[in-house]
């Protein structure tokens, strides 16, 4: 069974940068696909980014440019640079993953996540 756990969500100001980690557990995987959702009170879960076995990452429009999503090379760890943050940047923060279930992915759906992290709670203040 692979484990996730969210690290690195703090307070931080308007502009300023933070980076969540997201330290994966478990099983030996072939394929894989890690992606970061959020969530904030009162809203849906949206997915943030993905990365892939493929060496494929993706990002909602709201991100592009200012968060960036990698992974080590032991597939421990992923990680997700957030830079340039905004209020409405604040939300629980997860990391989810689909492994072993081939290349193809709808990214930013749910369904397609099999594990999730318990999330981590980022801040940023006006």
């Amino acid at each position: 069974e692979v484990q996730l756990v969210e690290s690195g969500g703090d307070l931080v100001q308007t502009g300023g940068s933070l980076r969540l980690s997201c330290s994966i557990s478990g099983p030996t995987f072939r394929d894989y696909a890690i992606a970061w959702f959020r969530q904030a009170p009162g809203k849906q879960r949206e997915p943030i980014s993905c990365i892939t076995s493929l060496s494929k990452t993706y990002y909602a429009e709201g991100v592009k440019g200012r968060f960036t999503t990698s992974i080590d090379d032991a597939k421990t760890q992923v990680y997700l640079q957030m830079n340039d943050l905004k209020p409405e940047d604040t939300a629980t923060y997860y990391c989810a993953a689909r492994v072993n279930k081939g290349i193809r992915i709808l990214w930013g759906m749910l369904a397609e996540y099999d594990y999730w992290g318990q999330g981590t709670q980022v801040t940023v203040s006006s």
